[in-house]
């Protein structure tokens, strides 16, 4: 029964970029709403629950600005969908589990497995390739920059994890956090799209608000229900197993739905990005030490 429901929200998750496509609204409209919509929900679950919300104004801020951070992250991802398409902007996005095994390294001082050596280079060289080289055949309105938002996307969310993870310790069911960073995000999408985006819209039109609500009570609430309280409860390499399930289900879907086509250097590209994150994954050290659950999703 566990795995049937980390199943099910690998699939939910895996819907993320392909709704974003589907409401065909501004990378910023699209970030803005999808926590927006979620905050009504996820209220209603810190009030059913009553756990994880009575926390110092410290802590809370702590989780405002991690959400800052998630928002961010949000609009760079949107931005490389629009670019790359949804499958290779999911895969993109998956190389956080490189940023934060570097930021492991380099500033907690946990000693990397062999695995993530390995690893290292194939996903930042399958990167390269997911651009297409410069190939004519390559997917995407503009890959390279389609890669840039992508790997920046991946960025600042590893720096969302770093700062949130520790708000989760000891939480059964952490809806708090999980209100104090939406809260975040929304103020900071919509600061962002104000401030970037002369096409943010805060109206948008039938049937882009069905596809963004659906986006917040799918992957942002519904997913993130699903890995926060079934996963942890998986074997290790499960867990990794179903998250890894994710990006490769939205290649399927983007290349149903948007007849999404990479090229062969392309494929190659996210056969090695998949390959260093599974690898890395397996290892599942910085995971153990420091992770007690798996990360809200994309």
């Amino acid at each position: 029964m566990l795995h049937a429901l980390g199943l099910f929200g690998a699939v939910v998750i895996s819907f993320s970029a392909i709704l974003v496509r589907l409401a065909d609204v501004s990378p910023t409209t699209a970030a803005f709403f999808r926590p927006l919509y979620a905050l009504p929900f996820i209220v209603l679950l810190c009030w059913a629950t009553r756990h994880g919300c009575p926390r110092s104004a410290r802590q809370r801020w702590i989780c405002v600005g991690a959400g800052v951070l998630m928002g961010v992250s949000a609009t760079l991802g949107n931005y490389s969908i629009g670019y790359v398409g949804a499958g290779l902007a999911t895969v993109l996005a998956n190389t956080q589990v490189v940023f934060v095994a570097l930021v492991a390294w380099l500033v907690l001082r946990e000693r990397p497995s062999l695995n993530a050596f390995f690893a290292a280079p194939l996903v930042f060289a399958g990167v390269a390739l997911v651009t297409g080289i410069g190939r004519p055949d390559a997917y995407g309105e503009e890959p390279v920059s389609g890669v840039l938002f992508g790997l920046g996307n991946a960025i600042v969310y590893a720096m969302f994890l770093l700062l949130f993870r520790p708000a989760l310790r000891g939480l059964t069911i952490p809806t708090g956090p999980l209100l104090d960073a939406t809260l975040g995000a929304t103020a900071a999408t919509f600061v962002l799209g104000v401030a970037t985006d002369p096409a943010f819209d805060l109206m948008p039109s039938w049937p882009a608000h069905g596809w963004l609500l659906l986006l917040a009570v799918g992957p942002q609430v519904v997913g993130w229900w699903v890995i926060i309280g079934v996963l942890p409860r998986l074997p290790a390499l499960d867990t990794s197993v179903l998250l890894l399930l994710q990006p490769m289900f939205t290649v399927v879907w983007g290349r149903l739905l948007f007849e999404e086509y990479f090229s062969p250097v392309q494929w190659g590209g996210v056969a090695l990005v998949l390959l260093g994150i599974a690898m890395i994954m397996a290892s599942g050290k910085w995971r153990r030490r420091h992770a007690k659950r798996p990360h809200p999703p994309k």
